[in-house]
């Protein structure tokens, strides 16, 4: 995600980084391609389509089952989709379409078994489709559940301050979220690196020490403002874990695992929230 320049100077918020109660143009693109490729909702003249479109509005839509629109279904369908369907009812949509993939009736076993021997696994296929759009939701045990809140890209948001005093802290921070966001090519071990040194640039900033070490920067706070002495163990201990012999910050090795969405969501998240506690405590 590149920022623009009114985001950058701080007169625009930044776009937030995963979508939460909104679904964009991408991601309903790409959930419906799919949808259609896998349950073969275009297929206007076949059997199993008849059954799978009279199932969906009877069962999905609670619609009397001699007012199918017939022909007119996929397009109806299609309307309903991006045109009617709430962010929320897409999602509903989604559950129901995982439900029927598992506990498909008997009389479209046809139907499944086409999707069956292409070894689908549908639940995998849309959780890959909501990560690489940056969906805030996933599908957990059938169900569609959030990995993240307003208040934690609330926290993010808040952490960008484009005043001078914390220009180094927030430049960090946006080339974090740059490469978190990054839908063609995300670098989550440079997201991570970035979070991390925007908590570094914070410390030098507030004992006024640009030479100084995370850790010795931590314990001089800690001294000066009252950080309690189990987050600044636990922040040493998420730097070493970026500073280690195998840690983000060098480079990657054959025995090394790549950096996550998981991981880098986390630490962004953490780092926004502990550079938000610190700049309060400071200001006291």
């Amino acid at each position: 995600m590149e920022l623009r320049f009114s985001q950058r100077i701080g007169k625009r918020p930044i776009k937030e980084i995963l979508q939460v109660e909104n679904i964009d143009v991408d991601l309903k693109n790409n959930l419906w391609n799919t949808i259609i490729d896998i349950f073969k909702l275009n297929d206007y003249g076949g059997r199993d389509h008849n059954l799978l479109s009279n199932h969906i509005w009877a069962t999905f839509f609670k619609q009397a089952k001699d007012m199918v629109p017939n022909k007119g279904y996929y397009n109806w369908l299609r309307n309903w989709f991006f045109e009617q369907a709430e962010w929320c009812e897409i999602y509903d949509f989604l559950e129901y379409l995982y439900s029927f993939y598992y506990y498909c009736p008997y009389r479209l076993q046809e139907l499944y078994d086409y999707i069956n021997q292409k070894k689908i696994d549908i639940g995998d296929v849309f959780n890959r489709i909501l990560e690489e759009e940056l969906s805030g939701y996933r599908i957990i045990d059938g169900q569609i559940s959030p990995i993240t809140d307003k208040i934690e890209l609330l926290s993010i948001s808040d952490a960008v301050d484009n005043s001078n005093k914390w220009q180094s802290v927030a430049t960090h921070l946006k080339t974090s979220i740059e490469f978190f966001s990054d839908r063609k090519n995300p670098d989550y071990r440079n997201s991570i690196k970035e979070s991390i040194s925007a908590v570094e640039a914070l410390c030098k900033i507030i004992v006024n020490n640009d030479k100084a070490t995370l850790g010795a920067a931590l314990s001089e706070i800690e001294k000066q403002y009252g950080l309690h002495g189990a987050l600044k163990t636990a922040f040493s201990s998420l730097y070493g874990y970026t500073s280690d012999s195998g840690g983000i910050r060098h480079a990657l090795s054959e025995n090394d695992g790549e950096a996550t969405f998981n991981e880098a969501k986390f630490i962004l998240i953490t780092c926004s929230a502990f550079i938000n506690y610190l700049k309060a405590q400071y200001a006291k």
